[in-house]
């Protein structure tokens, strides 16, 4: 994959209409897939290597954002979805790799400002339930 400019990774939420739109002022964005594995080592692995069972861990995405405040219906949204600990439909679109789609829980919603800036936000979410991947 060639090199991409960090602002076309996009990070959408389903609105009420239930058309995705991206999420307003991100300025930085961060895209974590895990896998937790399981370790079945015994006394009788051989030469004591660790030993792991495919497919059997726990897959999960999380999902942070920085930004700066630019759309009151956007920030709306994102308020509401915290405060309801609803798990909205997001989409994150990565330039050139692919388009994940799921349910998210929106975890951490940061606020902050210094005097003489603007004021600023940080979002965390992460995944509630299977993501889907369709490669670009």
């Amino acid at each position: 994959m060639p090199a991409q400019k960090g602002r076309d990774l996009l990070i959408k939420m389903k609105n009420g209409t239930g058309s995705f739109k991206t999420v307003i002022g991100l300025r930085a964005k961060t895209v974590k897939l895990n896998s937790k594995s399981v370790d079945v080592t015994t006394s009788d692995s051989i030469d004591g290597w660790r030993e792991l069972l495919p497919g059997a861990g726990v897959k999960s995405a999380e999902i942070s954002g920085a930004g700066i405040f630019q759309d009151s219906a956007s920030d709306a949204q994102i308020r509401a979805a915290f405060f309801n600990q609803d798990t909205p439909d997001f989409q994150i679109i990565i330039p050139d790799f692919g388009v994940m789609t799921g349910k998210f829980l929106l975890t951490d919603l940061t606020y902050a400002g210094t005097y003489s800036g603007e004021a600023t936000f940080d979002i965390s979410v992460a995944s509630a339930g299977p993501i889907s991947f369709a490669a670009i």
